[in-house]
């Protein structure tokens, strides 16, 4: 979607003229035009207009998907408002659109990264509005990257550049995020009004999760207990109250299903009737008949089947779920959320294993004939190893000697070039085309990717800098590529506002600004000339 900055130009000019007529004279020091300006550049003036405004690219991209899986949509995790800014600046400059290209905010980064406690697991155990600060700082950031775009796109229009068509048809930065509230840390009120913060700093999508909020765990660890799905329907339905009270109508709700890896309740429902929803969860539960006479005092017993069986109950007053139920439960889960008011879902896996995936959306197809999956290509998964076992297998079934495989050692280097590897990567780099055609998978997000990139980048840094390299290990690895494949934070002066809070002064202060970009700002050492950028261009060819 554009921004339609040229629209929005027009109209604070008519306004800011208006505004001048009013008031007279003490406004004389106020230009027009510099209002304007920075109306233009400043779309959204809350995070309601941002979830607004992203709630119906997202509704869009989902009926887009709907008639053409081809059509999928992205995302990857960011825990700073920087990091999200470079990675849609990055987004604009490779593939020139932000179209179905959003942002994750994972509750696992949020509390690893950005709880004043310091580093925690993922179990809910940061502060609550540590997940709606992250939101606002995201969309602070973006907005100030389109600031700064349209910023350098004015100064070129004032210089005499035709950049005319580029501010008319300008494409914002701010794109949806998929934000993750846990389990709702509490009960239901909490839900709602941890989800109003959310959407308030500009949450579109808001994940939940059916586990118990005061004993969550990872996705991708074990100990997860389950809610029965009267408990988690109280959630979504706090969390669609919460949009409509916000007036986001088109807001969206992601429930995912933790019951693939999870093996435990917390409570049994109260069943009103046969088949009704707390019987289908109880049927679940594992139980050994028992005689009344055999019961313990104070046991919990169930009547099943006309039978009496005792509930299996660890010291712990957990209930545990029969082995092999677990597939079943997601299904389960998974049409229940969607039949009462969840729009995607999301299905935890041992491995990214498309098969085992598609076997669970299809049989919820089923019933729900529209369900799509957002699916976690999560860093908890060795990809490698997981591909290349897959592999090996088809290979094997094909009759292919295996001989030259220690099937037990796959990750081995020795490996890489050879054909089960090859095969195993073209697997990976298709996993998200092949999983949106055949596994109804709307959204592929990565939760961690910029965890992971900052601890290998610094891994990489720190080798060289603290060693014989020194200086060169920063310069080489680190600035050099910045200036090479044109980076925008190579300017870091630029980036965080300096040119464009010069022409803010200017629009305040006029002749007499203290600014900031003269003749002695050492940035201007990165100013290349056509030349220049050719040479430097073909040097970056030559070393990628």
């Amino acid at each position: 979607m554009k921004n339609l900055s040229q629209t929005n130009y027009s109209s604070a000019l008519q306004t800011v003229k208006n505004l001048k007529e009013k008031y007279g004279k003490t406004w004389n020091a106020i230009s027009t035009e510099n209002a304007a300006r920075m109306v233009a550049q400043n779309r959204f003036k809350t995070g309601l207009d941002i979830a607004k405004y992203t709630a119906a690219i997202m509704r869009k991209d989902m009926s887009e998907y709907d008639a053409d899986s081809s059509k999928y949509t992205q995302s990857l995790g960011c825990w700073h408002g920087f990091v999200a800014q470079q990675k849609m600046i990055a987004v604009k400059k490779h593939h020139k659109t932000t179209s179905k290209k959003y942002l994750y905010l994972s509750g696992w980064m949020v509390a690893a990264l950005r709880s004043e406690f310091g580093p925690l697991p993922d179990q809910s155990m940061h502060e609550k509005t540590a997940v709606s600060g992250l939101i606002e700082e995201i969309y602070d950031f973006l907005r100030q990257a389109d600031a700064i775009e349209l910023n350098d796109l004015f100064r070129k229009l004032e210089n005499g550049e035709d950049v005319q068509d580029q501010i008319d048809n300008f494409e914002t930065h701010v794109v949806p995020i998929i934000a993750d509230i846990d389990a709702g840390f509490g009960n239901e009120e909490a839900t709602y009004l941890l989800a109003k913060k959310m959407i308030q700093a500009g949450a579109c999508a808001i994940q939940i999760e059916n586990q118990v909020s005061d004993a969550k765990q990872c996705g991708h660890q074990d100990g997860k207990v389950t809610v029965p799905h009267e408990d988690f329907i109280a959630k979504l339905n706090a969390v669609r109250y919460a949009f409509l009270e916000l007036g986001v109508e088109d807001g969206i709700i992601v429930a995912r299903t933790d019951s693939e890896g999870a093996g435990l309740t917390q409570k049994l429902p109260v069943s009103q009737e046969p088949g009704d929803l707390a019987s289908k969860y109880l049927a679940f539960v594992e139980a050994e008949e028992i005689a009344i006479k055999d019961a313990k005092e104070d046991d919990v017993l169930l009547k099943r089947d006309g039978k009496l069986v005792r509930p299996v109950r660890l010291a712990n007053g957990l209930y545990k779920f029969k082995d092999g139920s677990n597939i079943d439960r997601v299904v389960l889960d998974c049409i229940i959320s969607l039949q009462n008011g969840a729009d995607l879902l999301w299905i935890e896996t041992p491995t990214p294993n498309i098969g085992q995936i598609a076997n669970m959306v299809n049989r919820i197809k089923q019933v729900v004939p529209n369900a799509k999956l957002v699916y976690n290509n999560s860093p908890s998964f060795n990809w490698t190893l997981s591909f290349r076992t897959q592999v090996y297998e088809e290979m094997l079934s094909e009759g292919i000697d295996m001989t030259a495989y220690d099937r037990n050692n796959l990750m081995d280097a020795q490996y890489d070039d050879m054909e089960l590897c090859r095969r195993s990567d073209e697997k990976i780099k298709s996993f998200q085309m092949d999983g949106a055609r055949e596994a109804g998978i709307f959204h592929h997000l990565i939760t961690l990717p910029t965890y992971h990139t900052t601890a290998l980048h610094m891994n990489d840094l720190t080798e060289g800098y603290f060693g014989e390299e020194g200086m060169l290990a920063y310069v080489k690895g680190v600035q050099r590529q910045e200036i090479r494949k044109g980076v925008s934070c190579v300017k870091h002066q630029r980036m965080a506002g300096s040119d464009l809070g010069d022409d803010h002064k200017d629009f305040f202060t006029g002749d007499k600004a203290l600014k900031a970009g003269g003749g002695k700002n050492t940035s201007n050492q990165f100013e290349v000339n056509s030349e220049n950028k050719k040479v430097e261009e073909k040097l970056s060819a030559v070393e990628v």
